[in-house]
């Protein structure tokens, strides 16, 4: 993917306006800043399965398919289940000088508040984690992925019907809500994990955001949302220490270039965008709406002591969508 200060933007480039707003008197950005961080942007896909588990493709076939749209780095997340022998698929002999894989898995054990199996997102597992013990449950099996080097997400919230009580149990060892799931999207129209996001950042929690396809390829549910994670280099470790740190955002498509706070005022810059909003607590909310918007300036006072995030959406309706930041 080309970086980002190349993008065009109308008759001028988004680094030209991001150049702007870097120029100005910026204070460190509260929360999980993607925009100060040093490096560049990757784009990467941490949630998709293969015939490791139920996929329909082979790991090798995956891997390809990804790398020849763009990707920068991709977790091949197969179903950590006893009836596909716990799987944590070694991508290594996939990995090129264009694209880096890492190691991962979709991690199960009962039970949510609907009386089935959690869904959480492991990447950066390693080949040999153990499998799920006789009595374990989602608590443990989460707390020791993390502990094995884990980023770990909660997982298609909405599809799953995930209730306030299971956020809770673990919003202490997660490290973000999957915002966006192209399969659960395209299957049921239960992709967006926003709403769940919001009330766990209304409890205090401090959680970041990635959107993810989920795709098994036996629909056309690839290639439809991803993360943008700012690292100094495209190699495992940089890009799971930049995703725990919350240097990343997530998008269906937009470029968000900049991002500041300036008097009060948070500064965005963007590719072109019909909205760019500012969301938190209840409705709080201030937005920039009209026709190839490609920066905003909105005020923050509504949003004081308390948390917010920005959703960028364009013409298309495919939105992009920041880590909460903390006021």
């Amino acid at each position: 993917m080309a970086a980002i200060s190349g993008a065009l933007v109308g008759d001028h480039r988004i680094g030209d306006v991001a150049g702007r707003i870097a120029r100005m008197e910026i204070r460190n950005m509260p929360g999980r800043d993607a925009f100060t961080a040093p490096g560049r942007f990757y784009r990467g896909n941490i949630h998709t399965h293969s015939t490791r588990s139920d996929g329909a493709l082979t790991p090798d076939e995956v891997c390809r398919r990804y790398a020849e749209e763009g990707y920068d780095f991709l977790c091949l997340s197969d179903h950590f289940l006893k009836q596909f022998g716990f799987p944590i698929t070694n991508t290594e002999p996939y990995r090129t000088n264009r694209m880096t894989t890492i190691l991962g898995a979709e991690i199960h054990a009962p039970q949510n508040s609907q009386g089935e199996i959690w869904h959480l997102l492991a990447c950066g597992l390693p080949e040999d984690f153990p499998p799920l013990g006789d009595d374990e449950d989602a608590v443990s099996l989460a707390r020791r992925s993390v502990e094995a080097g884990a980023f770990l997400g909660i997982a298609h919230p909405n599809w799953s019907s995930l209730s306030i009580e299971d956020g809770r149990q673990m919003a202490g060892l997660a490290h973000a809500v999957e915002i966006w799931n192209t399969g659960c999207a395209i299957e049921c129209d239960r992709g967006d994990g926003g709403y769940f996001l919001d009330m766990l950042l209304n409890e205090g929690n401090r959680l970041g955001a990635y959107a993810a396809d989920d795709a098994h390829f036996k629909i056309a549910d690839g290639f439809g949302g991803w993360m943008m994670v700012k690292a100094e280099t495209n190699e495992p470790e940089a890009i799971l220490a930049a995703m725990k740190a919350g240097h990343s955002y997530s998008s269906q498509g937009p470029e968000i270039a900049a991002l500041a706070v300036r008097d009060g005022r948070l500064e965005i810059a963007c590719s072109p965008a019909g909205t760019i909003a500012v969301l938190g607590r209840g409705s709080r909310a201030e937005s920039a709406i009209g026709s190839g918007l490609t920066e905003a300036s909105l005020d923050l006072s509504r949003f004081s002591g308390d948390w917010c995030r920005v959703v960028v959406t364009d013409a298309s309706g495919r939105r992009a969508w920041t880590n909460p930041l903390w006021l």
